[in-house]
């Protein structure tokens, strides 16, 4: 099965490139799937029909499905926002205050990428295309899953057997409910869950597709995106540039637009290496239904196979040396002054920017100790070396 996931910046046409990739890919006889887990859904636009929270069929072999996040949060979140409401109400809180305070910020995309798990788990599609939301939200949602699974192994444990052991006394002294086995229990689901996703999504039948427009800002967020993508282990397979102005003889508006765009496309191809650089030109009318999203991938795909899965061993790899190894760690577009490398005991603390990730070191390299690091032809190289008796 493979997984395509699209994103860009917010009005790049991401949408109407997913939907033309599912298109073209049922057309080529794949049973194949198109959901958005992007709260502000255009698959149903793009389509032009009206697209439900279950897969609805558009087109032979053709499903979408504008995942009702909603519904999704319910299924969830219940017993832990159940136990967050208790808690509320015994403090004063307004109920319908506390409503909105027990839902947290972003937790409906999320949770909609569990609706992805369930369709991958389910067999029934040879192709599943994902229209995510806008780049920095995707970031976000992307390193969830691990950010979560540090708090499970090290806080959460503890934590439950503190509240288990002292949980009486807790109640009193602090005169709110603690938390019930549901509760945990809930977390501990909603964790295996997004681990499943990450792996899913991290698997070497996945990778994401960045759609950007021919413009200096919007390269600019697309170059960190791909650099944040390859820090937490996704695989970028291509770029597609969307709305290119075509040549017009005698129009000097278009033709200024024509000249600043071929000049930010070279900037393009120099910061994506090796990846396949699809180009879609600007339309006079939007490409709406089935028939017209297929002949806009069939442009931008050119006779190339949009479903061809990525090739390389991924954004990270371990090689093994005499007396140790080296990891090699993918950050496309960063200098040596743009990272901050650290070790604390079996993690490797990455930090490109604003985002940090802990890599849990396997137990062959961490029992090893770091002799030197570089950034050089766009990786992160960590040198490994048995520990000096």
């Amino acid at each position: 099965m493979r997984i395509l996931l699209f994103t860009g910046k917010g009005g790049v046409g991401k949408s109407t490139v997913a939907a033309g990739t599912s298109a073209l890919a049922a057309a080529r006889g794949q049973r194949t799937l198109v959901l958005s887990t992007d709260a502000a859904h255009s698959l149903a636009d793009a389509f032009g029909t009206p697209v439900g929270a279950e897969p609805t069929k558009v087109a032979e072999n053709l499903f979408v499905q504008q995942v009702d996040a909603q519904r999704r949060f319910e299924q969830s979140w219940a017993d832990i926002q159940g136990y967050l409401l208790s808690v509320l109400d015994v403090v004063g809180v307004d109920p319908v205050a506390a409503e909105e305070l027990t839902v947290i910020p972003g937790a409906e995309e999320v949770l909609a990428l569990l609706e992805l798990r369930l369709h991958a788990l389910s067999g029934e599609w040879d192709v599943i295309v994902v229209d995510c939301a806008p780049t920095a939200e995707t970031l976000r949602l992307l390193a969830l899953p691990e950010a979560l699974g540090w708090y499970m192994q090290r806080v959460f444990p503890f934590e439950r057997r503190v509240v288990k052991a002292l949980k009486p006394v807790l109640t009193r002294a602090a005169g709110v409910p603690m938390p019930g086995d549901s509760v945990f229990d809930a977390v501990e689901r909603l964790h295996a869950e997004l681990d499943e996703v990450r792996a899913l999504l991290s698997g070497p039948e996945s990778s994401v597709r960045l759609v950007m427009t021919p413009e200096t800002v919007v390269l600019a967020e697309a170059r960190r995106s791909f650099t944040t993508l390859s820090l937490f282990g996704y695989r970028v397979d291509g770029v597609v540039a969307n709305r290119i102005f075509p040549d017009a003889e005698g129009d000097a508006w278009r033709a200024g637009w024509v000249a600043a765009q071929a000049a930010v496309l070279t900037e393009v191809e120099e910061s994506f290496p090796g990846l396949p650089l699809w180009k879609s030109v600007y339309r006079t009318g939007e490409p709406v239904g089935v028939e017209a999203l297929r002949d806009l991938a069939d442009e931008v795909y050119a006779g190339s196979d949009p479903l061809a899965p990525p090739v390389g061993e991924g954004p990270m790899k371990v090689t093994r040396t005499t007396n140790g190894a080296v990891l090699e760690l993918a950050l496309p577009n960063v200098e040596k002054g743009d990272v901050d490398l650290a070790r604390h005991g079996d993690e490797l603390v990455v930090t490109v920017g604003s985002y940090r990730r802990l890599l849990s070191l396997p137990a062959g390299l961490a029992r090893h100790q770091v002799k030197g690091a570089r950034v050089s032809e766009g990786a992160l190289h960590v040198r490994f070396e048995e520990k000096t008796p």
